[in-house]
């Protein structure tokens, strides 16, 4: 179906500082680099694995410290914790009503998930595997980034038309702010500490100070964009837009919109692997992941995965991208 123009599945019913982020991703690139140089040349991405989450499967994310995988299942309230080395479900986490989407800060093994039924996030502790802490947000929050160098968490409010800043040292709402019309991808840079937020209503970007908390520029994109990426090395950022079946590359830099690249049909979620400069992009009508190079602006690669896929995490340090079949009950593992 259709909800706020992004098309769905039809079984839906409803709709530290700077310096010290550089030297960290840094030290990553190096780290990576130097093996993949002596490597023989990479196998085109394929799924090498399907796991069976919860239902209705939205929003997927991977902490890179840990190799664990999330995947927040909407119809079944719940969030599947997946082992990045057996690719198993080990544990289910009760959290509130249709679950959306969920972030994670691998410094603090935090994870945090939109409840979009009930205007909320649930806090949930990366080590037990518990909701420690449930915040009331906008209405109808959908998406969410969490900045690992602060610890600041993102929300976008898609009725609300706002994003809420919440802290993660006390789990409380600090700052609310107005942004364009249905708010939901957002994306934080965590070296310029700089929020963007897709705006599904207004076709645009509102691009969002971590210092200040306020809209610094608006960048006209394609038609309704809806999940987001920033790769915090170069400073890109890609949106796709869910109709007309583009992606928009953003310079970090001059906020202009630098080019657009023809995906899959109905794109959503956005995934950007920093150490190798892949983007990922979840087609939802074509069952079907876009690999992008970040270097050539060209699609290298599409990998069919089958079903309705929404969400889309890449692990930087293995290069293992996870996704998921909003239609179904399933989560599909992607080979770098």
């Amino acid at each position: 179906m259709t909800r706020s123009g992004v098309c769905l599945s039809a079984a839906r019913s409803h709709r530290c500082g700077r310096r010290a982020a550089a030297v960290a991703i840094g030290a990553l690139a190096v780290a990576l680099a130097a093996p993949a140089a002596a490597s023989a040349a990479p196998e085109a991405p394929a799924v090498i694995a399907t796991i069976t989450v919860g239902s209705q499967p939205w929003g997927v994310a991977v902490n890179p410290v840990t190799g664990t995988a999330y995947v927040a299942n909407s119809f079944s309230n719940t969030v599947s914790v997946i082992s990045g080395r057996s690719r198993m479900v080990t544990d289910t986490i009760d959290v509130g009503t249709f679950p959306t989407q969920v972030a994670v800060n691998p410094r603090t093994d935090t994870l945090y998930v939109t409840d979009y039924n009930a205007g909320a996030v649930s806090v949930i502790n990366g080590r037990t595997n518990t909701v420690t802490d449930t915040i009331t947000v906008g209405t109808e929050p959908e998406w969410i980034a969490v900045n690992p160098m602060t610890g600041t968490v993102y929300v976008g409010n898609e009725i609300s038309d706002t994003v809420s800043v919440i802290s993660g040292r006390t789990n409380t709402v600090t700052a609310t702010i107005l942004v364009g019309s249905g708010p939901q991808g957002v994306a934080v840079n965590p070296v310029t500490g700089t929020v963007y937020v897709a705006n599904t209503g207004s076709d645009s970007v509102s691009v969002i100070s971590g210092r200040t908390n306020t809209v610094t520029a608006t960048i006209a994109v394609g038609a309704n964009p809806t999940g987001d990426a920033v790769n915090p090395i170069t400073g890109t950022v890609y949106v796709a837009n869910n109709i007309g079946n583009t992606m928009s590359v953003i310079s970090g830099r001059t906020n202009t919109v630098i080019g657009t690249i023809g995906v899959g049909t109905n794109p959503a979620g956005v995934a950007v692997n920093p150490m190798t400069g892949t983007v990922y992009v979840a087609n939802i009508s074509d069952g079907t992941v876009s690999v992008i190079s970040e270097w050539t602006g060209r699609v290298i690669a599409t990998v069919t995965v089958g079903g309705n896929p929404v969400g889309i995490a890449v692990n930087p340090m293995t290069g293992t991208v996870y996704t998921d079949d909003n239609s179904g009950t399933t989560a599909s593992v992607i080979s770098r």
